[in-house]
């Protein structure tokens, strides 16, 4: 019996040992193996356009643009923006012709039945600079890069209770800079030990889609001249082109914000006149 009782002992010893063992690996693993993306949050930049007052600053945008033209549309499109919008960044009509005709679109088909190349115009929107998403994705990795007509919308990350609430108050809509900034900025990071990056991607703690993407680092110090004397640094790179993004993505944004205020006053003014009309209507009634 005392046999029997240590041979239990000594069993179970070596089970709990063994589940031990199997916990440990399974923490270890899923902290270098983490399940939820992005791994760090955004940090929360100040804009320009941040607020219910909030304005785009135009010198930033053309700075944003030059970035965009420079850098980024080697890679991404941008098919929902047209040229003619660049007018409200400061640009005049002739500057956006000049800026239009230095990208070439596909038109047709001729009299001839068939297409043909000329220079882009006012009413054109920016070009892609592949073909179809396949080329894309092939030139990429097998990841076609996203359209940054709306990118600035789309990206974002949630913000939990009880943030979102005052989000509701503050006019919070800055998550796709917020967001967009943090990873351009973010690929100095060092992953985890134990993290297993595939080849062929890089690491990104900010990244939303899982712990590395496709797209190498794309910008550095002193990458693209200004010509404003704005410090070229990759920060600053970063910040530019968020704020282009968000405009691209919402151009009508100070005269969404201007009318909102409007119309906050008048309903306010209209609440003072319906409650004035109430007393007066039920002054001389018996309560």
């Amino acid at each position: 019996m005392n046999r029997i009782l240590s041979l239990l002992a000594s069993a179970g010893f070596v089970l709990a040992g063994t589940l031990g063992v199997a916990m440990a690996a399974e923490g270890g693993h899923n902290e270098a193996e983490p399940t939820h993306f992005p791994i760090m949050k955004p940090t929360e930049e100040k804009w320009s356009f941040a607020g219910p007052f909030g304005t785009y600053d135009k010198a930033q945008l053309q700075r944003g643009l030059k970035i965009y033209k420079e850098v980024c549309s080697a890679c991404h499109s941008m098919n929902l923006v047209s040229f003619r919008t660049l007018g409200a960044l400061g640009y005049s009509e002739a500057q956006v012709r000049t800026f239009a005709a230095e990208y070439t679109v596909q038109d047709g088909p001729n009299a001839d039945g068939e297409m043909f190349e000329r220079p882009a115009v006012p009413s054109d929107h920016f070009p892609s600079p592949f073909p179809n998403t396949e080329a894309a994705a092939a030139a990429n990795n097998g990841a076609a890069p996203p359209d940054f007509s709306l990118i600035a919308k789309a990206r974002g990350v949630e913000r939990g209770f009880p943030t979102f609430v005052f989000d509701i108050f503050t006019q919070y809509a800055q998550g796709g800079p917020d967001y967009i900034h943090s990873l351009l900025t973010g690929y100095d990071h060092e992953p985890p030990a134990g993290m297993q990056i595939a080849e062929g991607t890089y690491y990104n703690p900010f990244f939303i889609g899982g712990k590395a993407l496709a797209m190498p680092k794309p910008l550095s110090d002193d990458q693209v001249t200004y010509d404003d004397g704005t410090p070229q640094t990759l920060d600053q790179y970063s910040r530019d082109v968020s704020a282009f993004l968000m405009w691209a993505a919402e151009p009508h944004l100070e005269d969404r914000k201007r009318t909102g205020f409007r119309v906050m006053i008048f309903l306010v003014l209209f609440a003072g006149l319906v409650y004035a009309t109430k007393r007066k209507v039920w002054s001389n009634v018996a309560h």
